[in-house]
């Protein structure tokens, strides 16, 4: 059984992209779903790796049942290009940070995140790490509504039916 490979990506990897792996992650085990998945998130920018996420990226989310403490950053690789089947994207400057890194074969996969949840009229998820509590709380409504979205993408068009 091939696996569908997901890896969100924003600029620090301790916020948003975290976030996304643990909603998504939670969303798969929800649906019995996470055997066919793999799943990961990876930085544009270095400044975090090895780290955690933001301990109020890890508060906000636990208010939602969403485990974040196991995660630590990382800096996305040339070998992400490859490896994964999608490369979905916080916002404008890493989606551009990615299109300009990615060999040109790879550089289908890579999209918005939000494109999955059209209902938002944004096409952005904003980083919440100079705000307050309310920004990371938003964040959460936004990739929950995504991740749905998303998942619904992969279900109508096949990619989860010929595998579960």
């Amino acid at each position: 059984m091939e696996k569908i490979k997901v890896l969100f990506v924003c600029m620090g990897n301790i916020c948003r992209s975290p976030t996304a792996e643990g909603v998504f992650e939670k969303l798969l085990k929800e649906k019995n779903l996470e055997a066919y998945f793999t799943i990961d998130s990876a930085g544009t920018h270095a400044y975090h790796v090895g780290e955690p996420p933001d301990w109020r990226s890890q508060q906000a989310a636990l208010e939602r049942d969403v485990e974040l403490a196991h995660l630590r950053a990382r800096k996305v690789i040339m070998g992400d290009f490859e490896d994964f089947d999608f490369l979905l994207v916080m916002d404008d400057d890493n989606f551009f940070t990615l299109i300009n890194a990615c060999p040109e074969a790879y550089k289908s996969k890579i999209s918005y995140f939000l494109d999955y949840a059209p209902q938002l009229d944004d096409r952005e998820v904003p980083d919440p790490y100079l705000g307050g509590k309310d920004g990371f709380e938003r964040v959460l409504d936004m990739i929950e509504a995504a991740s749905v979205g998303f998942l619904s993408m992969l279900q109508k068009t096949g990619r989860i039916n010929e595998k579960v």
